[in-house]
């Protein structure tokens, strides 16, 4: 033969004929160790070279300068290049001195090899050049090399007792295999970082980047945080910053630009119009691109899907590539089985054989788990990368979107687009490869299962194929439940989002159970749906579990019945079993990842929409004024959308630089549209506009950002401390910073809940002002504020003598004795401009608009009142700066106060300042989500047992016993009939064992179908108990509780946290309890069989067991972190969503985008450890599972004798289901527990300070109580928190029934807190109350506050009809509630809406201007009539006219009842019997108007300033 010439030599000391093995020494053959053995190392690097090289010149991580290592590298692949060279050498030498002739083989390997090294060697540095630190191409080939070598290595020694060999080459191979240990030492270790690299500059780099090969595939470079984890517990100065490649900054854009790229080519494929000549080519390219793709060209949407692919594709493939080499490697395990089963039964195998194949299957299985390993780390990563694209895009998306798509997407969807959709992408692409890869399995499987037992297979499959359409329609009907669900979750969370909103008006309004009964009712429903697919579950379970079995049995009985010659021996029941077990997992996942795709092709379509959605037009405002006009609107018409008529029509506007327009009108008559028009935030019909310079804006409403007074003022700025000590004084907000506890570095609760209405409007003035801009545009800023103070402010910011008098400002305004000052007027009717002119001109013009003035100015004053700047000494007097700061009233205001620590005396305030700015934490306000500690105490653990009840979790539990020990006994019933002897080549009592075999699955199966149900049953039941304690417990807190906890945690524990319990919880149980009985029933078995394990077990267990504690430890915390760090995410958003026009109008975007970026990458900074930390988990728990396995294989080879084959074959075939069984266990182990939490947080809020009992049994109050209105106020004093003073003391007043009595002072006097000690939203610290002789203070608090009434400061309106706004209990007939709306002058308006009463409100009101929510407050007050009513600021927002007619119909319709005013608004108390002028808390005045106008005191003063004197 050719072979034998080619390796021929004279020394052949084994017959060359048996080319592979030789028969007498276990040995291989020369020619195949010089040939083959020296032929696959080289193979393998020149295959792969190449391939590696071109992708190192692709991907650059920097340069790596020269280090001992390298050299180390390099010197040891040149120095083999020589050892095969000198052998090369040494052969021509022999061919020329010795007598035989050699055989090519002797300079063909050698040479072959010596240039392989070469390659090595310069590849060494090639990746030295490239910047890689470790490099597992080169580790696998020196591997690959050095086990080659070792066969060969023990031939020689061999040969050496033999004595045959030429000394030179045994001292070159030494050489060559010391040489090899060497190289596979040096390449498992890891290089220093490049230059330049980012690595260097972290203070906290991820490990991972300077791991070595060995430590990334074994993920040992976690291991480090995994033991500070299990010593203590791990905070975030533990976590290592993210890789570059997975942060935001370099994950969004691509997205972002994909998807453009995919929107323009929609445009230009479908409006061939418009497409240019260049443009056709591109569109041909395109087209081309899309034929490829296969997308049908009918889809007129931009495929978002396509954006996915191309943005995060190329990084996924290589998870592909892994998967294809695990499906190969998991059929190994059945092969390996039937030759150990083989050779069992075949006693005249040589014993190595039993070794070598034990070995194998140990090796095998262990590659086969790390590459696993690495397939599941790739889709991890890629699923993180995918989430934080999703989140950029949408953030990035909401904040250009227009208003007509702001209405179709409530915040609780898009809120819902980040979290849910975002989860739902990363959870679907861990399973995505099934798609293929199942098939594959199955493929494969049926394959080997043919070789075993031939054609009655098909009778499985027929079975299996069935299984495909009922799972395929229990998943169908799934998926209809679950969209189903989320539209039920969507409005649950959306009206939970607006109840919290607005949890004060609930509670002044004693609403709670109203609300509460209509959150339980989208509750039930959303319940009734669970409990459905809870139904199907249990099909879907039994299906599950029954499938392999059934397949098994099918397979078995036609095998069985074809022929009576068929014997069912072990090798075929026990390999076909082991086959079916690796079937069990692709047939099982199909479904789920079928299911899984059409939930995120709904997400898909979600997103797609959103992401579609169309932008504000960029152009509609231009940037270059037409001449002399600084701002101008040329016949402008705009509408909030498309499809409706136009809001504001006819505007022909110009206005010249630096000049100061007012904008007056009615209630509703389109001045906050006409700034939202400049600003472009309306759709722009017809007309041009044009804004010249940069703009800033201040919103009717003012939006405050959650962080400290400072940042909200500068925002984003650079500081100037001079111009900022000015902006603070100018608006006035000295005096507040003074009292805040940390002054301007005090916390700012979400939308601002710890300052006033004045103050947070003031805030919102001195951002605009702080940010110094050429146009203003001032959406009424002076409304909230009382008289001296917006005086102060027009004079010192906005008027003619303000910080602002040379720039353009735009005012809207109802304060009409600012008008003689400023340069224009406009008058707004109905959308439209009316009049125009300088105050003068109109006055003179007598239009609508000078008799409105009159009839307005019921004390009449001389218009000459206003020669030009007004001198204003009357303010003198609260205005002293310096150390007597105790002349003027504790400014400051009512809810600031209840957050402060100790707050100290005024008069002690001048050192006082410097104290509070150098302790930040005394101006912390928001309790950020606090991350528990430690495990997860028993205690929730039998919370939720008590939840689900006692009874149903026995019922559970023997359930689940029943189907295991019944699954246990059908398998040993298998593995003693495989036992029965056969005669006449059949098996006698076969039939038998059939129909016992065939009755214990059936049996099975029903244990399985009903301890399914009773958990998803169960899960329920809990979820029920738990959310509806959870929503009565947040209603019943107290206000303070709802100014500290940030909405979005409580929104976080309503969607998030009752999802997990809803959906996540029971299927988790199911799974933990079902792993839990597989392993003990694996473990039985396998000491059953070889009780010789029994020594080995416990070792294995405790290994487990300690790697499972240190992982839980470290997990467990990482999640909390993770889960902590999320809510941030959503509420930033949260925040963005409500001040979208004024981050607009300031060009902030990009600071808002750069801090959600941050927040996102800070979250999944948490996540990722936790990724790899149960990558390193599993490697670490396959490894046991492994070395049971082999363990049990060795064992049964060494007890081969006394063993059957059936029981060796139960036996390994339970031990290689054993590995997959005790990572899942484990993993479910950590699941529950961090998923568990979510009852912890839900339970949270049941220790929390609740507010008192809402009714009172006894004493009965009378059931018309109040009947005269009589409040006696004794020695009454409150506080807002137990460590502060007192906010109102020692107020002792006394007023009769029927008064009506208008409560004064400057901000911050405690006006609102007396009212909120009137409803016990503040319990009293000292004194009492009495309404008609009843102390409130022992009345029931729904008692009290339902038979008071109170018009709040804040207009709050919740989504739902008009009528359900104004009465949700249903207590009133329709006719009353058109009355009240008559009286409220709203029903002109609500008539002529095309639903009437049942209009739909949105989201806080939205489409209602806040004049109009004020009038339906009014129309509130009027439907319940109570005998006292309190109006807090109520009139702030409307226009004098409104005013006027909002108090006449107070006057008479509530002419019986006692009123109580809060006014800022001095002339609407001027005929009130009696005014109370508060100061600090305390009493100042307390008289009717014309005496304290007499007296000259507080009041008096307040009236000069308000011109009323």
């Amino acid at each position: 033969g050719s072979i034998p010439t080619f390796c021929s030599f004279t020394h052949s000391y084994c017959n060359p004929k048996q080319h592979l093995r030789s028969s007498n020494c276990q040995d291989f053959t020369q020619c195949f160790q010089n040939t083959v053995l020296v032929w696959l190392p080289c193979l393998y690097l020149w295959v792969c070279g190449p391939i590696y090289l071109i992708y190192l010149h692709s991907h650059n991580h920097g340069y790596i300068c020269m280090s001992h290592l390298n050299k180390a590298k390099t010197a040891v692949g040149l120095l083999l290049w020589i050892i095969c060279w000198s052998d090369v050498f040494y052969s021509f030498w022999e061919r020329s001195h010795g007598s035989s002739v050699l055989a090519p083989v002797h300079l063909v390997s050698p040479t072959l090899l010596g240039l392989t090294m070469l390659l090595a060697a310069l590849l060494v540095q090639y990746e030295r050049m490239k910047g890689v630190r470790s490099s597992g191409v080169m580790l696998i080939y020196w591997l690959l090399a050095l086990l080659c070598a070792t066969v060969t290595f023990r031939s020689r020694i061999l040969q050496v007792l033999d004595q045959v060999m030429s000394v030179w080459r045994y001292t070159t191979f030494y050489c060559y295999y010391t040489l090899l240990l060497v190289a596979l030492f040096l390449s498992s270790l890891t290089d220093q970082p490049p230059l330049f690299s980012q690595a260097v500059k972290d203070p906290n780099p991820c490990p991972e980047l300077g791991a070595s090969f060995l430590s990334r595939i074994s993920f040992w470079w976690i291991t480090r945080i995994m033991v500070e984890g299990y010593k203590c517990p791990l905070e975030e100065k533990d976590l290592w910053s993210l890789n570059p490649e997975d942060c935001s900054q370099r994950v969004v854009p691509q997205l972002v630009h994909r998807w453009k790229a995919e929107c323009q080519k929609q445009k230009t494929l479908y409006s061939p119009k418009t497409a240019q000549h260049s443009e056709c080519k591109n569109a041909q390219a395109v087209e081309s691109e899309i034929l490829i793709v296969k997308t049908p060209l009918k889809t007129k949407e931009p495929s978002l899907f396509l954006a996915l692919c191309l943005t995060f594709g190329p990084y996924f493939l290589v998870s592909c590539f892994y998967k294809i080499i695990q499906d190969i490697l998991m059929f190994v395990g059945p092969e390996i089985l039937r030759l150990l089963i083989d050779f069992v039964i075949n006693s005249s195998a040589p014993t190595w054989h039993g070794y070598f194949y034990t070995a194998l299957l140990f090796s095998c299985t262990s590659v086969q788990s790390l590459i696993l390993q690495k397939y599941f780390h790739v889709c991890f990563v890629s699923g993180m990368r995918l989430r934080t694209a999703i989140i950029g895009a949408v953030y990035r998306k909401a904040l250009v979107i227009s208003s007509t798509a702001r209405r179709t997407s409530t915040v609780g969807e898009m809120v819902n687009l980040m979290s849910v959709d975002a989860q739902r992408f990363m959870d679907l692409i861990t399973y995505i490869n099934m798609i293929w890869s199942a098939p594959l399995q199955v493929v494969l499987a049926l394959y080997f299962l043919w070789q075993n037992l031939g054609p009655s297979v098909l009778a499985g499959v027929a079975v299996m194929v069935l299984m495909v359409p009922v799972n395929a329609v229990i998943a169908m009907k799934t998926k209809t439940y679950q969209v189903a669900q989320m539209k039920s979750k969507d409005t649950r969370i959306k009206l939970m989002n607006e109840m919290l909103n607005g949890i004060k008006v609930l509670k002044l309004y004693a609403w709670e159970l109203a609300f509460k009964d209509k959150v339980s009712e989208i509750r039930e429903s959303e319940l009734r749906v669970l409990k459905k697919a809870a139904y199907l579950g249990a099909v879907s379970t039994f299906t599950w579990v029954c499938a392999p079995f059934l397949v098994a049995l099918s397979t078995f009985t036609v095998y069985i019945l074809i022929n009576k010659n068929n014997v069912l021996d072990a090798q075929k029941a026990f390999v076909s079993l082991a086959l079916f077990n690796i079937l069990r997992f692709p047939l099982n996942m199909l479904p789920m990842v079928i299911s899984s795709m059409v939930q995120a092709s709904v997400s898909l379509r979600r997103l797609r929409v959103f992401l579609s959605h169309e932008e504000l037009q960029e152009d509609s405002v231009e940037h270059q004024a037409a001449a002399g006009c600084y701002v101008s609107i040329v016949n402008g018409f705009f509408s909030w959308s498309r499809t409706e008529p136009p809001t504001l029509k006819r505007l022909n506007v110009c206005i010249p630089e630096g000049s100061l327009v007012a904008v007056v009108g009615h209630v509703g008559s389109g001045k906050s549209s006409l700034l939202s028009a400049l600003l472009g935030e309306m759709d722009k019909l017809e007309g041009t506009v044009a804004v010249k310079g940069s703009v800033a804006y201040v919103p009717q409403q003012a939006w405050i950002q959650n962080s400290t007074l400072r940042d909200n003022i500068m925002f984003g700025q650079e500081r100037r401390e001079a111009w900022y000590q000015l902006v603070v004084e100018a608006c006035a907000l000295q005096p507040d910073l003074e009292i805040l506890p940390a002054g301007d570095k005090t916390e700012i609760g979400e939308k601002g809940v710890n300052l006033s209405g004045g103050q947070k409007q003031r805030v919102s003035l001195a951002r605009a002002v702080y940010c110094e801009r050429a146009v203003y545009l001032l959406d009424d800023p002076l409304s909230a504020v009382d008289a001296h103070v917006g005086k102060h402010i027009f004079d010192q910011v906005i008027g003619p003598q303000g910080l602002l008098k040379d720039k353009t400002r735009v005012l809207v305004t109802n304060g009409f004795n600012y008008l003689p000052q400023v340069d224009l007027i406009l008058v707004m009717s109905q959308g439209e401009v009316t009049e125009m002119g300088s105050y003068q001109q109109l006055m003179a013009t007598e239009g609508a608009f000078s008799e409105f003035l009159r009839t307005y100015t019921a004390i009449t004053f001389d218009v000459t009142v206003f020669p030009g700047p007004v001198k204003y000494c009357s303010l003198m007097h609260f205005l002293v700066f310096g150390n007597n700061l105790m002349i003027f009233p504790a400014s400051g205001k009512k809810m600031c106060v209840r957050n402060l620590s100790k707050l100290s005396q005024p008069n002690k305030e001048g050192q006082n300042v410097r104290l509070k700015t150098e302790n930040p934490e005394v101006g912390k306000l928001m309790e950020a989500d606090k991350a528990n500690v430690g495990r997860v105490q028993l205690s929730v653990f039998w919370a939720y047992l008590k939840a689900v009840g006692f009874f149903l979790s026995c019922i559970s539990l023997l359930l689940f016993l029943t189907h295991h020990l019944l699954s246990l006994f059908s398998n040993y019933w298998l593995s003693l009939w495989t036992d029965d002897p056969v005669v006449n080549g059949t098996q006698p009592d076969r039939l038998m064992r059939l129909g016992v075999y065939s009755g214990l699955g059936l049996s099975q199966g029903v244990a399985v179908f009903g301890y399914s149900l009773s958990v998803s049953i169960g899960g329920i039941l809990a979820s029920r108990v738990l959310h509806q304690s959870m929503l009565y417990d947040i209603l019943r807190s107290p206000m303070s509780f709802f100014e500290r906890t940030p909405s979005g945690n409580l929104v976080n524990r309503f969607a998030k946290e009752m999802d997990t319990i809803d959906s996540v919880i029971p299927s988790i149980i199911k799974m933990f309890i079902g792993s839990m009985f597989n392993v003990l029933g694996a473990c039985v078995v396998i000491l059953i069989a070889t009780p010789l394990v029994a020594i080995i077990i416990p070792f294995l267990g405790l290994l487990y067991f300690f790697v499972q504690r240190f992982y839980v430890a470290s997990s467990r915390q990482l999640k909390r972190l993770e889960s902590v760090s999320r809510s941030p995410i959503y509420s930033h958003f949260n925040e963005t969503l409500l001040g979208t026009s004024v981050i607009r109008a300031f060009g902030e975007q990009a600071r808002f985008i750069y801090e959600s970026d941050r927040r996102v990458d800070h979250n999944q900074k948490a996540y990722y450890p936790g990724i790899v930390a149960n990558r390193w988990l599993a490697v670490r728990l396959e490894f046991v599972g492994n070395c049971i396995v082999s363990f049990a294989a060795l064992f049964a080879v060494i007890a081969r004798e006394s063993l059957s084959p059936g029981i060796m074959g139960l036996s390994i075939s339970y031990a290689l289901q054993l590995t997959a069984s005790l990572t899942w266990l484990v993993r479910m182990s950590s699941d529950i527990e961090t998923n568990i939490v979510a009852v912890e947080r839900v339970k949270e809020y049941t220790d929390t300070e609740k507010e008192a009992e809402w009714k009172h049994k006894c004493p009965p109050i009378p059931p018309r109580w109040p009947t005269n209105g009589c409040i006696d106020i004794r020695g009454f004093g409150l506080r807002y928190r137990h460590d502060l003073d007192l906010a109102i003391r020692n107020m002792t007043i006394k007023i009769n029934g029927g008064e009506k009595v208008g409560i004064v002072g400057r901000t911050g006097a405690g006006k609102s807190s007396l009212t909120l000690g009137l409803f016990r939203i503040i319990e009293g610290a000292e004194g009492h109350i009495f309404i008609d002789g009843v102390d409130i203070a022992q009345l029931g608090l729904h008692d009290l506050r339902s038979r008071i009434t109170i018009i709040p400061q804040d207009p709050v309106l919740f989504s739902g009809s008009l009528r359900m706004n104004l009465d949700p209990f249903d207590n009133y007939d329709d006719d009353d509630v058109w009355r009240a709306l008559e009286l409220s002058h709203l029903k002109t308006f609500v008539s002529g809406l095309p639903d009437g009463l049942s209009h739909e409100c949105s989201e806080g009101g939205e489409n209602l201007s806040v004049g109009q929510r004020q009038l339906l407050c009014l129309a509130r007050a009027l439907l319940r009539k109570t005998k006292i009513l309190v109006l807090d600021e109520a009139t702030a927002a409307v226009d004098p006219e409104t005013d006027k007619l909002i108090q006449s119909t107070i006057r008479s319709q509530f002419e019986d009842c006692t009123v109580l005013t809060i006014a800022h608004r001095l002339n609407t108390i001027m005929d009130y019997n009696r005014v109370l002028v508060l100061d600090r808390g305390e009493i100042a005045e307390f008289d009717t108007p014309s005496h304290l106008i007499t007296k000259r005191g507080a009041f008096h003063s307040m009236a000069k300033d308000a011109g009323l004197v």
